[in-house]
């Protein structure tokens, strides 16, 4: 007896279906965050950014986005940052901390003056996430950025400390 594939299609949706629904966590946790920062390719500006993400269980997603502006009286170029990541993180401690560690890659832009690069990146780092009350927490974070192309600095650290909201 043959059988339609049209019901094994289905069959196999069906399987496939129930067991997301069985091994997904049904508790997912959305967070954006607000930060300011300081690159290390721009010692006397600010990076300010902002990024939101998606966490099931302990691994979470995140898309994030920064500015540093240039200042050409010390000739520090500006970077922009577009990066999409992931996180390994651990459970929220009875004390309220919990530490992450993150790696991800995007798109850059760094500009000085008349000079512009733009072209993909790396970003790898960790932080700490600190509950403060209820579904807000402070955020500090410490990423190395591997720049490809022709950057003037190609290997930029960032350090910023920012308003976590989670829902």
């Amino acid at each position: 007896m043959r059988v339609p594939i049209g019901l094994v299609r289905r069959t196999a949706l069906s399987a496939i279906f129930a067991i997301f629904v069985v091994v997904v966590p049904n508790k997912a946790v959305a967070d954006a965050t607000v930060f300011v920062g300081m690159n290390t390719i721009t010692p006397h500006g600010w990076a300010r950014g902002f990024s939101a993400g998606l966490t099931l269980l302990n691994l979470g997603f995140e898309v994030e986005y920064a500015n540093a502006g240039e200042d050409n009286s010390q000739r520090t170029p500006g970077l922009q940052t577009g990066m999409v990541n992931v996180l390994v993180q651990t459970p929220m401690t009875s004390n309220g901390f919990q530490f992450y560690a993150t790696t991800g890659g995007g798109l850059y832009r760094e500009s000085l003056a008349e000079v512009q690069e733009t072209h993909v990146g790396l970003n790898a780092g960790g932080g700490l996430k600190i509950r403060l009350t209820g579904q807000i927490r402070a955020r500090i974070d410490y990423r190395v950025f591997s720049l490809r192309g022709a950057p003037i600095h190609s290997r930029p650290h960032r350090f910023y400390a920012g308003f976590n909201l989670a829902f």
